[in-house]
């Protein structure tokens, strides 16, 4: 999945990012044969009957955040993060079923009861297990990248144009904590441009028309490889906090879904998945319940 566009000119990349045509193939499960996931009786049992009984996994997801939950050349979602939700389901014993929405409306699809889970590299914040509980899988901190050549430090970006995907963190928190600080200070406040998809994000730093972009690290990380030598990383990673699955507040479904990802950590099926898609560095070894207040 870290393969680079092979195109020499930056309006050739533009094309490219902005038609959509990336290199969707899976990495390292070109095999022809599915990865083999035995089901956890004992997550089994922790089901809520509803649940259990209906054979379904339903998962609320967002699939424009490659390389975590994206789309492939015929529209299905895939992504790290869709392979941990159909082998969160496979342990369960259930059939995944994705239902794609915007970012923004999936928490309110897990409140409402349209789906079980919500997949979408959510950040877990104190603010949001208001709403919903999170089964934490992962660790990614903020990392911004800039035009290959314009050097940026994040935190002196006063005045600068940073591209962000709207509903994002980094869009919600992290870059108007910035411009609000800039502002204090007397400097002018960063003009945060929101953007519908990370690719449009994106493309806005290669095509100049913002002079950063601020991602999840996995995706910064992904972003600058797929697009060649266009982007560079813009200072170190920060605000490093877990990922969580998010769940119905107390429905029982947050355990089941727990000791679905502790016994793929257990097995290595966890591990594999991460190392196909390069994102080893983020993993945890201890599947925890709403980490920003317990941690």
């Amino acid at each position: 999945m870290r393969a680079k566009f092979a195109v020499p000119a930056l309006a050739a990349i533009a094309v490219v990012l902005l038609s959509g045509c990336v290199d969707n193939s899976t990495p390292g499960t070109d095999t022809g044969s599915p990865r083999e996931i035995t089901v956890d009786e004992a997550a089994v049992a922790l089901l809520p009957e509803a649940v259990a009984s209906s054979g379904t996994l339903l998962v609320g997801t967002d699939p424009t955040y490659a390389p975590n939950e994206f789309k492939d050349e015929a529209g299905a979602p895939i992504g790290w993060g869709i392979e941990l939700a159909e082998a969160i389901a496979a342990k369960l014993g259930l059939e995944p079923e994705f239902q794609v929405s915007k970012f923004d409306n999936i928490i309110p699809s897990v409140t409402g009861g349209k789906v079980n889970i919500g997949m979408s590299s959510f950040t877990d914040t104190v603010e949001r297990e208001e709403q919903v509980d999170f089964v934490n899988y992962f660790t990614a901190g903020i990392q911004w990248a800039s035009a290959a050549g314009n050097d940026i430090d994040p935190d002196a970006a006063c005045g600068l144009k940073v591209a962000v995907q709207a509903t994002t963190y980094e869009d919600t928190t992290e870059v108007p904590a910035k411009s609000e600080a800039c502002v204090a200070d007397g400097k002018p406040a960063i003009e945060k441009i929101q953007f519908d998809t990370q690719d449009a994000a994106t493309n806005a730093v290669v095509l100049g028309q913002a002079d950063a972009m601020s991602a999840d690290s996995p995706v910064t990380l992904y972003a600058i490889a797929q697009t060649g030598d266009q982007l560079q990383l813009a200072g170190e990673t920060f605000d490093v906090a877990p990922y969580g699955v998010a769940v119905g507040k107390d429905s029982g479904l947050a355990e089941a879904i727990q000791a679905a990802l502790q016994a793929m950590v257990d097995d290595g099926t966890y591990s594999d998945i991460l190392d196909e898609w390069g994102v080893a560095d983020g993993a945890i070894d201890e599947i925890t319940i709403n980490a920003a207040a317990n941690g």
